[in-house]
Formats: C-alpha cells, structure tokens, sequence
C-alpha cells in the first residue's frame, strides 16, 4: 500500500510504502483471530484478545490480566476475565497450565512445550516439547486417547532447597 505524505524537511510530496498491518484496524488481527474459533467478538472479548495475543507469547493469571485490563481503562470484572480466559481456552486459542489447587496460568503458546515453574516467584518459563522425554507412560482408560501431556517442573533456589532439607 502506498501513500503520499507531506515531508516535514522539504515540504515535497513523498510516496511511503507501508505494510498491510500498519494500516489495519486496531483489532483486525484479534477480530480475526475471535472468529476463526467460532467466538462473538464482544467488546469485553475483544479487549481482552489484544490485551493477551498482540505481543510475545506469556503466562497470565486471571488476576493478572484484570490488573492488565484496568490499567488501561478496560472496565470488566474479574468474573467476566475469568470466563472469557476459559471461553478461549475451550476454544483453542489459549492452555490452562494448573500449578496447584489455587492458582492456574493461561500460556498463548500453543506450541508443543512443558515449564519450569519457580516455586518463589510464581513465574513459570517454557521448556521446549523436544528437551523432555516422557517413557513409560500407561495406556489410557478404555474408550480414552492421550490428548497431551503436561509437564510442570518445579524449581526453586539451591540455597532454599538445601536449607529446608
């Protein structure tokens, strides 16, 4: 796409190229994104959407993505977060990772990987699918297919893990 522009120095008309995603719409990406899983793009979903997907992939909380959200003036409550991280977790576009019975994480990476998850810091940091090897794993239930297989390692400090042992 080409567009003519005033230069500031000459005051010349030049021609400027600019790429397809410059000149998108604020939420073209995540719009598209929305409806290629079947899910209404709500305003609420939208926001959210460009909240998680517009960046490198990352790890969130629920109550991290709200924080996210009211900083930047997107008035939603808590509850709706969590139902619209769960929404697009069943639709394919986010993984619940579960690191205990009161704390889960939403990874936009949805490529085949596992994670550290630092005991101390709550942070959890991908470890690339081909550098773990799962052997050994039983057979599933009748009627049941291994869908995947999540692996959480748990890490925290030598000098904390030495001291409490």
């Amino acid at each position: 796409i080409f567009l003519l522009g005033l230069s500031p120095l000459n005051g010349h008309f030049t021609k400027m190229e600019m790429t397809k995603t410059e000149t998108q719409r604020p939420y073209t990406q995540v719009l598209g994104r929305l409806r290629r899983v079947g899910l209404r793009p709500t305003r609420q979903r939208l926001a959210l959407a460009k909240l998680l997907f517009e960046g490198p992939d990352r790890h969130v909380t629920a109550e991290i993505l709200h924080g996210e959200a009211r900083a930047a003036s997107i008035q939603v409550s808590l509850a709706t977060v969590y139902n619209t991280l769960h929404q697009f977790t069943a639709a394919g576009l986010l993984r619940e990772i579960v690191v205990d019975s009161q704390r889960s994480y939403f990874d936009t990476n949805m490529t085949d990987h596992h994670h550290f998850f630092f005991e101390g810091s709550g942070e959890l940091k991908d470890i690339p699918g081909d550098q773990v090897v799962v052997a050994g794993l039983p057979a599933p239930p009748p009627g049941m297919a291994v869908k995947r297989v999540d692996i959480v390692v748990r890490v925290e400090s030598e000098e904390i893990f030495f001291n409490n042992n």
